[in-house]
């Protein structure tokens, strides 16, 4: 994927279907040593590059690259794109020379796209119906990406829906075919909102980790499946072609991250947690998976431990000493799973007589042996004394890379069975999935603003990353707390939808479908186009009585609305980008948002109940 001071010396057009939303790129896996896609980005557009923001959100692009907005109904990019890609075929704007050395499958496809089996022409006009983008536009469009050096680029977010592997797919095949594939600052790229690291550095020599023992456990599950596996084990599921059996899980050990942020339908996720013997979680806060544990460790936060972070492509080592101690009883994760290993026998293997302290130099000190000369990195002691230091930036051409492949397909082949670019699979047609077939396909989406559900739930809810946390760390936090409308979390509307509805700014209103509801502040921005709500994720789950469907989530939880639904039988995905709601004032009495609250306590209290923190009906307490 191109860099971007690449996009901005040679691309002329990019295309962003889910957009480009620069408040997600504020993070990056692993550490950040300075942010740079504000000022990049920048600078693309100060070279004249045009954007177009293909999302249901305007906001989805920053202000300040000028980008064509075009509403898309949620959940049809992959029609659009197929919009297009009809136009390129039947004009002969398509790179035949490319697509013939490079790609396979491409006749199959393009059959698809003339409608020669079902009768049905992808064309532009037969888009437009689906997408709400005029049949104008997508031609438009397509001559644009034909006829300059264009980039397709893809959100990761539009893969979290029903059929969720089709835009991805698609994008793909779209990029093949404009011409840009494989040449400076064109083709095609998926995340470059996600982190700032996609575009920013083509990556960076590897650093040393701690050090990797065999599972001895066949058993797997989609992590999207966890629901499903506590409630029914035993069931067998499609998965990537194979058949996977639930597991029967009794003890559930939960270390990093939060189900009850990214599940969906958090009512039954609650009752799935019911089923396991014991559930133990690691963590540093009274959230939500904390209060329906058993048994809570709490650990220390990363101001309390030592360490060093080396960020996703990021060239930088940056030390992590300790600023204080762990509060009170609270250990470090290590420390937690030392005394474990100690007591079932291997304490020694685990840790291997070193502290916490001594692996992080030691980690440090095999980094700097493997990459010798080529890094120059300073011992341990000055790297720890001068906070950071600084890994050689790879460059390329890679090997597997689009240009690569360009240059020489038989040189440079890509990680597929073909070595090439899949248009058609022949691996995922031999899996005879009903609802992925072996080449991008459109899907109609089981829940979506043309179903006949949205005759009673006519609003499409987008469940988008938070712009005032990372998920739903810190919630509890100043910065969050400062974000919300009479202690809710925003929902943005449409005011043509607003208006219809009785809303004004800053009312609480309630959203609601047949799996739960609950209550946010409104905010009217012409930013959502209308027939869609705008509610982050991550607002702390606090729901009146758990486990039950229907019953009101006081803070403003999307989950609570979410269908625990897999996107496909190919990946059982999550699809949480696919569902309906209604809107409404909320004019009683509202009540006290309690997301925040620890739970009742009391000493020597020691019942699974009791531990949960919930009553015995599965209300927290």
């Amino acid at each position: 994927m191109p860099m971007w001071d690449e996009i901005a010396e040679h691309c002329e057009l990019v295309v962003a279907f889910g957009g480009l939303a620069l408040k997600n790129s504020q993070i990056n896996p692993g550490g950040l040593a300075r942010h740079q896609t504000r000022d990049l980005q920048r600078r693309c557009r100060e070279a004249g590059v045009r954007f177009v923001n293909v999302s249901p959100l305007r906001s989805d692009v920053a202000g300040f690259l000028d980008a064509e907005w075009l509403p898309v109904v949620p959940n049809t990019d992959t029609a659009a794109m197929l919009g297009i890609a009809h136009t390129l075929l039947v004009n002969g704007w398509h790179d035949e020379d490319f697509l013939r050395r490079c790609c396979v499958g491409f006749d199959r496809f393009a059959s698809y796209l003339r409608g020669d089996a079902d009768g049905v022409p992808k064309d532009a006009a037969w888009a437009a119906e689906i997408t709400g983008i005029s049949c104008d536009t997508i031609t438009d469009l397509a001559h644009g990406l034909a006829t300059r050096r264009s980039l397709v680029m893809v959100n990761y977010a539009v893969q979290r829906a029903d059929h969720g592997e089709q835009p991805i797919w698609m994008s793909v095949v779209l990029a093949a075919m404009t011409g840009s594939m494989g040449r400076p600052g064109g083709g095609w790229g998926a995340g470059y909102a996600t982190m700032d690291a996609t575009g920013v550095a083509p990556g960076r020599p590897s650093v040393a980790g701690l050090p990797k023992v065999p599972n001895a456990v066949a058993d797997f599950i989609p992590v999207a499946r966890i629901a499903d596996t506590l409630l029914h084990p035993g069931k067998t599921i499609d998965y990537d072609g194979r058949r996977l059996t639930l597991p029967e899980l009794h003890l559930v050990c939960w270390c990093g991250g939060n189900p009850f942020h990214h599940h969906q339908d958090l009512h039954r996720l609650s009752r799935a947690w019911q089923t396991p013997d014991t559930v133990v979680v690691h963590e540093a806060w009274w959230n939500t998976s904390a209060k329906f544990a058993d048994i809570v460790l709490p650990v220390a936060t990363t101001l309390e431990r030592d360490d060093f972070a080396a960020g996703f492509s990021d060239p930088h080592l940056v030390a992590m000493p300790k600023v204080r101690e762990p509060e009170g009883e609270s250990r470090t994760d290590h420390a937690i799973f030392a005394a474990l290993a100690a007591r079932l026998g291997y304490g020694k293997d685990f840790t291997q007589s070193r502290t916490e302290r001594a692996w992080v130099r030691h980690l440090y000190e095999q980094t700097r042996a493997e990459l010798g000369d080529a890094a120059d990195l300073p011992d341990f002691d000055a790297f720890w004394r001068n906070s950071t230091a600084e890994l050689p930036r790879l460059t390329g051409p890679f090997p597997g890379s689009f240009e690569a492949l360009r240059s020489d397909p038989r040189r440079f082949p890509l990680p597929t069975p073909s070595g090439r670019i899949e248009i058609f699979s022949e691996t995922i047609d031999s899996f005879g999935y009903d609802d992925c077939a072996g080449h991008p396909t459109w899907y109609e989406p089981v829940e979506w603003l043309h179903a006949g559900l949205a005759e009673r739930f006519p609003l499409h809810l987008i469940s988008n990353q938070p712009a005032s946390r990372l998920h739903s760390q810190y919630d509890n936090g100043g910065h969050s707390l400062r974000s919300k409308i009479r202690d809710r979390e925003p929902v943005t509307l449409n005011p043509s939808d607003a208006a219809a509805r009785g809303i004004e700014n800053g009312m609480v209103v309630r959203l609601h479908n047949d799996r739960g509801s609950c209550l946010a502040g409104a905010i009217l921005s012409d930013d959502v186009m209308p027939g869609v709500v705008q509610l982050s994720t991550g607002a702390w789950w606090d729901p009146v009585r758990a486990g039950l469907s229907g019953t009101l989530d006081r803070h403003g939880n999307p989950n609570a609305l979410t269908a625990d639904r897999p996107c496909s039988r190919l990946s059982q995905g999550p699809s949480a980008l696919s569902a309906l709601v209604e809107v409404e004032r909320y004019d009683a009495p509202l009540p006290e948002v309690r997301a925040f609250a620890p739970p009742a306590i009391e000493e020597g209290a020691c019942s699974a109940a009791a531990l949960r923190g919930q009553a015995g009906d599965g209300t927290p307490h």
